[in-house]
This record gives C-alpha cells, structure tokens and sequence, in this order.
C-alpha cells in the first residue's frame, strides 16, 4: 500500500538509494564492519544507522578522529566498496519506495540523491533492474556539503529542471529529512528495514 506523501503538485520524486529504494544497509554495515576491522577499528551499528546518509570519506575520517587512528581514507573506502560489491546478489528493493517508483514511473521524473559513490549507486540499481528508472544520479563528490545540508537535493531539482517545491523525497534516515526541508521541499519517510536483533539466551 502506498504511503500518502503530504499534499502538494510533485513535478519530480527524488530518492535516497542505501535504504530508502534499495534494501542495502544490512549489508554496508557487513562490508564497514570487515573493512574496518582490518584496522582494528570498531563501528557500532547504532552508529552506523544514526549516520545514515553520511559520505564515505566522511564517516573515515571521523572514525579515526573519534580512535586516534590514521586509517588511510581512500585505501579503507575503496577496501570497504569491494567488500559490498560482493555481497550485491544479496540486495532487494524496500517494498514501500519500489510501490512509488512503479506507479509513478512515467508520469514524473525520478533522481537519486545519495552520500554513497556514483559506482556504489550505480551498481545496487543495477541489480534492482532499476536504473534505467532514474533520469538523474547525485551521488558522493557530486557536491561539497554532505546532508543535512540542502545542496545534493538542490542539484538534482538543478538538473531536472523542477523547482524545489514541486520536489518530492523520499527518504530513510534522520539527516536526509532534514536535507529535504532545508531544500523546502516536502518529504516521505520510509520505514527503515533493519535486521532483527539475535534472540535473548536461554535463561
């Protein structure tokens, strides 16, 4: 069943891609924990959720801040993309954004806005069969300020052509409603799909 975004006349449904269309956190937090254990470095997984929506390059750096380590940021990023790419057969799409895309498909254009990597963007909707859907991608380095600033929603309403309030997004975390609003545009939160916690032991 649809989720009913707020009213407004949507010219154009922009879309965060890790967790928002594609199913994919479960298995970013697998590829961060390994590339991250390599340096000895632990990522709590309460941390890796909160900072959804965080570039790569980003969520390094400040991993080595916070440890007083020196990760090298390309070398663990690249390490850490490897990693999920090879876990991608395993990606499904979140049921309540695919119902979206489907019905709207045609009708109004689509981008996504993601702090993932053009390569990272590219190859999970790939696998979703979807990227022929998205007539616009910006993705990591396709602009400076990181959400929650507005700047990566601003683009893609740029490059489509529509204005930022007949913008529509589409998004999971806490950082990208926040992007949204800053950018003046209206936003649908999708519920995050996160796995189950292991089961209590036996008493």
């Amino acid at each position: 069943m649809l989720i009913d975004p707020p009213p407004g006349e949507y010219r154009a449904y922009l879309f965060d891609c890790d967790g928002t269309v594609a199913d994919s956190m479960p298995l970013h937090y697998d590829a961060w924990r390994q590339a991250l254990a390599e340096w000895g470095c632990a990522f709590p997984e309460e941390l890796f959720y909160a900072w959804g929506g965080r570039p790569v390059a980003d969520i390094i750096a400040s991993l080595n801040g916070m440890n007083g380590l020196t990760m090298p940021v390309a070398r663990v990023a690249r390490r850490r993309e490897e990693l999920f790419q090879r876990m991608l057969p395993r990606i499904r799409a979140v049921p309540e954004a695919l119902e979206h895309i489907e019905d709207a498909y045609g009708r109004v254009p689509f981008a996504v806005v993601s702090g993932s990597t053009r390569e990272s963007v590219t190859a999970s909707l790939t696998v979703l069969g979807l990227l022929d859907r998205f007539e616009v991608l910006v993705c990591a380095g396709d602009y400076a300020r990181p959400k929650p600033h507005p700047e990566a929603f601003l683009r893609a309403a740029e490059l489509l052509g529509v204005a930022p309030e007949h913008c529509l997004v589409f998004e999971d975390t806490d950082l990208g409603i926040r992007a949204a609003t800053a950018a003046g545009m209206n936003s649908v939160r999708i519920p995050q799909h996160r796995p189950a916690p292991p089961p209590l032991p036996a008493a």
